[in-house]
C-alpha cells in the first residue's frame, strides 16, 4: 500500500486516463495521415469495436484496480474514498477539457 495521500493516488489515475484518451484521440483524428486512407469493409468497425473493449479495459484498470484492492484487502473506506477521488479529478479534468474545447 502507497503512503501517499488518497486525493493524489486518485490524481495519478486520472491523469493516467486523460494521458490515454488524449494519445488514442490524437491518433484518431491523425488516422488517415498515419495509416493512410481506410478501404470500406468490415474491418473498420471490427477495429473500432476492438480499440473500445480495450480502451474500457485500460481506463477500468487505472481507475477501479486501485480501489478494489484496498477494499479486498480490508481498506474498505479508503477504498471507496479513493473511488470517489478519482471520479472527482475526472470530472475536474472534463470540466477543463470542455472549457478548452469552448474557448478555441
Amino acid at each position: 500500500m502507497s503512503n501517499h495521500p488518497l486525493p493524489l493516488r486518485a490524481l495519478w489515475s486520472a491523469l493516467g486516463v486523460t494521458a490515454y484518451v488524449s494519445v488514442i484521440a490524437t491518433i484518431a483524428i491523425n488516422g488517415e495521415r498515419i495509416f493512410g486512407p481506410v478501404q470500406p469493409g468490415v474491418f473498420g468497425p471490427i477495429v473500432f469495436l476492438l480499440l473500445f473493449v480495450f480502451s474500457a479495459l485500460v481506463t477500468g484498470t487505472l481507475v477501479l484496480l486501485p480501489p478494489v484492492r484496498l477494499y479486498f484487502d480490508g481498506h474498505k473506506t479508503e477504498g471507496i474514498r479513493l473511488l470517489l477521488y478519482t471520479a472527482g479529478w475526472l470530472g475536474v479534468m472534463t470540466i477543463v477539457a470542455l472549457i478548452i474545447l469552448v474557448s478555441i
